[in-house]
């Protein structure tokens, strides 16, 4: 029986390229706009380094924190210092659009009577913000943040919230996220899994491996059937 079926936020519900690529938008002709894909991938790479680092070492500090972290070490690895562009790539982060698939299928998961759930590294007012700018703010169930055990994922107390928060087991939840090491710890703590592989890249060679995979989250339904 399925229980909660509970997302990862960045990268799985809301696009993480977003900022830098609307920057470079609006920026049209700028010396630099040919620079955001490198950009964003830099950032988004820092990112998520220095969240497992500051876990291993013991030295939590809050999503947003890190998310200026990562973007401060990409600006100077790609040669840019305006403090305007910085300014407007973070608040453009805090408003990150959902995917295409996002909305269509939360809500047919809602209309066939499934809990929703978030289950993010992001702090609590970076998700209030990107769910209430994405016009998402009755969907949900639960919004958990690690705000709550003072670790990143993958530390199995951040998965484990979602069982003291539903009063379920681990095997009762359905785990969705894009990220591959997320997906692989989440199996390895017990959830049913499935990975939302948008970029069609390789298994990544961990202590688990998801239970399906999926392209888009209009997969989801027809696999959700058979797990």
């Amino acid at each position: 029986m399925i229980g909660p079926c509970v997302f990862d936020a960045y990268g799985t519900l809301f696009d993480v390229d977003a900022a830098a690529r609307l920057a470079a938008e609006r920026a049209s002709g700028a010396d630099w706009v040919s620079q955001w894909p490198q950009l964003s991938a830099d950032w988004r790479r820092k990112q998520l380094e220095y969240s497992w680092l500051r876990t291993v070492a013991g030295a939590h500090a809050d999503f947003w924190q890190v998310t200026q972290d990562a973007l401060d070490w990409a600006l100077e690895a790609n040669g840019l210092q305006d403090p305007g562009l910085r300014s407007d790539l973070l608040a453009l982060y805090r408003e990150l659009p959902p995917y295409p698939d996002v909305l269509a299928v939360l809500d047919a998961l809602r209309a066939g009577g499934t809990e929703l759930a978030i289950l993010s590294n992001g702090s609590r007012d970076m998700l209030a913000d990107a769910v209430s700018s994405a016009g998402m703010g009755n969907m949900f169930d639960a919004i958990l943040s690690v705000d709550d055990v003072g670790a990143f994922k993958p530390a199995p107390a951040v998965y484990g919230m979602v069982g003291a928060h539903f009063g379920c087991t681990a095997s009762e939840v359905l785990f969705v996220s894009a990220n591959g090491w997320d997906i692989c710890s989440g199996a390895a703590y017990g959830f049913r899994t499935i990975w939302l592989n948008r970029a069609g890249a390789p298994m990544d060679r961990l202590h688990a491996v998801p239970d399906a995979q999926a392209q888009t989250l209009h997969d989801l339904l027809p696999l959700i059937e058979r797990l």
